[in-house]
């Protein structure tokens, strides 16, 4: 008897976007980052009229910490979860209930409701430690079970930001600093032997326990009023992080937009520390060191590992396009602008403020607009995700 035909394999949805965590939670932050800093910037100018957006430079950083820089968190550990252990994390309607969690605390904090909206991201940030806990426990991967603590962290710095907003606002960039220079030691050094010809990136056991040791000492250090101990630790951390930074060789990346992008934020983390250093001392205010973390670390790095992470889990070639070198040019000027005019030309700040904030407005739009159709669309080469 011949062996009865197997069906035909199905064609994949035409719409992908809910496939897997890091195709909506990019494509809001994304938007939602352009979004809200034109916002905030036409607020700033004069032009919202009697509608306020948020109510004060911390809810500011608020939307951009907890808003924007957590949902790029959330949807890159979805992903890379799935990727070490090899378990399922939320897809379909799981996924969709996460991304409408994550909206409604940026409707609330947009609205009248702004002062719930640390509770709606705290429970935000529950749910999404507990999509990523299943599979890291099931799979026994210890290695990453910190990133379940770190996301409750969240949660908690959401709830500390409803009683204490100030201190809550610290310790979500505390969390976001940590994260970066763990994730950045894995991945930097992997990204450029890969990805430059000629280069030999190193990495040294005790120069790594000294950039990621200093740091956990700044945040601990951070929520205790010891600022010239924390200004202690700072001058640590730089010094141990630039040390880092020069073993992976950054210099040999600059023919190669997807990695030098990378270098170059993690540059930022250096200048954040140096700075922090006469800023926790009270001689130059704290505002240009909260921004070289904030828009050249947390906004370069997001958006070199977003283009990165979006087209190697569609199929697609590992190469930045025009859109994306303009994006990264532009979030590095806004960089420079923010941080330094205003400790040279103090006169300037509002200029630098409103062009900063166009120029990152205009780099996540850059990205958005070409992000689109390849977060939308399934992959390329027919693979489920």
């Amino acid at each position: 008897m011949d062996a009865m035909p197997l069906p035909p394999a199905r064609p994949p949805a035409p719409f992908a976007l809910w496939n897997l965590g890091f195709r909506p939670f990019f494509l809001l932050a994304g938007i939602f980052s352009a979004a809200s800093m034109l916002a905030w910037i036409a607020q700033l100018s004069g032009l919202g009229g009697a509608y306020r957006y948020a109510s004060s430079p911390l809810w500011h950083a608020h939307e951009m910490i907890f808003g924007y820089a957590f949902a790029v968190v959330v949807g890159f550990l979805l992903t890379a979860v799935r990727n070490w252990t090899n378990e399922p994390t939320p897809t379909g309607r799981p996924l969709i209930l996460l991304a409408l969690l994550w909206g409604l605390g940026r409707v609330l904090a947009a609205g009248p409701g702004f002062a719930y909206a640390p509770l709606s991201d705290a429970v935000f940030a529950l749910a999404a430690a507990a999509a990523i806990a299943r599979p890291l426990r099931q799979s026994r991967n210890r290695r990453n079970y910190f990133f379940i603590a770190v996301l409750a962290g969240f949660s908690a710095g959401n709830l500390l930001f409803y009683l204490a907003p100030a201190q809550g606002i610290r310790l979500g960039l505390d969390l976001l600093l940590f994260l970066m220079a763990v994730m950045g030691g894995r991945v930097i050094p992997m990204f450029t032997a890969n990805g430059v010809p000629g280069s030999a990136p190193r990495r040294m056991a005790w120069v790594e326990r000294a950039a990621l040791g200093s740091i956990l000492a700044l945040l601990v250090l951070d929520l205790l009023p010891w600022p010239l101990l924390s200004a202690v630790a700072a001058a640590v951390a730089a010094v141990a992080n630039l040390a880092r930074l020069a073993l992976w060789q950054p210099w040999r990346t600059l023919r190669h937009p997807l990695v030098w992008i990378l270098h170059a934020s993690y540059a930022w983390i250096v200048v954040y520390l140096a700075l922090q250093v006469p800023a926790l001392a009270g001689l130059i205010p704290a505002s240009p060191a909260r921004h070289a973390l904030t828009v050249g670390a947390i906004g370069g790095l997001t958006l070199g590992m977003m283009p990165r992470v979006a087209r190697g889990h569609t199929g697609r070639e590992l190469r930045a396009g025009r859109a994306e070198v303009l994006a990264y040019l532009l979030v590095e000027g806004a960089a420079v602008i923010r941080v330094f005019v205003p400790l040279l030309a103090p006169q300037a700040y509002f200029a630098a403020l409103l062009v900063s904030g166009s120029l990152w407005a205009a780099a996540f739009l850059a990205f958005a607009g070409r992000f689109f159709p390849i977060l939308t669309r399934p992959r390329t080469d027919g693979r489920p995700g």
